[in-house]
């Protein structure tokens, strides 16, 4: 019966997108919260989040405020709680780890590479904004690479996987992201079934197409095989389009304002909630059921929400 059902993971608001770019980017923890919620009974079993600085909105990895809304989250609604480990290009290994250490998560996102991870194309989009760091951290992303080298993933695994009980999120950018993955799967330093998210769309990563989307599916079953569920996360416009494929394919999917601001062609979208009503009804009209956070625990394996630490 799981074989019908279809995750759907909400990224409430990521580090790429800023202030001037959307009124609805939630930035202070209530706004999150709320987000977050919302997600949930919308539809969202899992909630992918990042913390911001309530006053300015600049992507932070501080644990006190990841838990200014993590311990309300939880009170209000019972989807999984995924934190990052990626933070942003321009934290440090501890820096991102800070949170998820504190938090011992059921779920943590993990990208399985260093790669250049470019935001620097959205300087041209906008004339004016409301923050000074928000052109700064932009630009910066032209002469900075995301680390996240064999040492740095062996750290994350030993930290929150053994010494926390936390699953991953296996963000996979481009298909020698899945090399690594399939290289720590025969070490049998994963544990199976692994969770793979394919992110397609980002600058420095493989592109949103239909065609990146099939050439990384078809690496993962090789290299694979039938130990690993898979989610299609697609920045931009591309968003709603290539979930629906991936949700063909056999996948999951993942939405959210960290990804995408859109919900149509040059419409913003005005909360993460509107686009998992939407992609919830693309699913749903395509013949499968959403997964509940009871059922995404089953069958990704999760150690329970009662054992998290916040």
């Amino acid at each position: 019966m799981m074989s019908n059902k279809i995750i759907i993971t909400c990224a409430v608001t990521g580090s790429i997108h800023t202030p001037t770019m959307s009124p609805h980017l939630p930035v202070t923890p209530k706004e999150i919260a709320d987000q977050a919620v919302d997600a949930a009974l919308a539809g969202a079993s899992i909630l992918h989040l990042h913390a911001r600085n309530p006053a300015t909105g600049q992507p932070t990895a501080d644990p006190d405020v990841f838990m200014q809304f993590l311990p309300e989250i939880k009170r209000r609604c019972d989807a999984v709680i995924n934190i990052t480990t990626g933070g942003s290009s321009l934290m440090t290994l501890e820096q991102r780890l800070a949170a998820p250490k504190l938090a011992e998560p059921e779920m943590a996102s993990l990208n399985m590479g260093s790669m250049n991870f470019g935001l620097f194309p959205l300087l041209k989009r906008y004339d004016e904004w409301k923050f000074e760091w928000e052109p700064k951290l932009l630009e910066a992303t032209r002469d900075v690479v995301f680390q996240n080298t064999f040492a740095n993933i062996e750290e994350i695994f030993e930290t929150l996987g053994e010494g926390c009980g936390t699953r991953f999120e296996f963000e996979c950018y481009d298909v020698g992201h899945i090399q690594t993955l399939a290289f720590y799967l025969r070490e049998n330093v994963i544990k199976k079934p692994v969770f793979v998210q394919f992110v397609l769309g980002v600058l420095g990563g493989i592109d949103a197409s239909p065609q990146s989307l099939m050439h990384m599916k078809a690496t993962a079953d090789r290299l694979l095989g039938d130990n690993y569920r898979f989610s299609v996360l697609a920045a931009g416009r591309m968003q709603i389009h290539l979930a629906t494929l991936g949700a063909i394919m056999g996948g999951n999917v993942r939405v959210g304002l960290e990804d995408s601001l859109l919900i149509g062609k040059e419409q913003l979208a005005t909360s993460n909630a509107e686009q998992v009503r939407k992609i919830r009804r693309i699913v749903e009209e395509l013949g499968y059921e959403v997964a509940s956070p009871s059922e995404a625990r089953e069958m990704l394996n999760l150690k329970g929400a009662d054992k998290v630490n916040f």
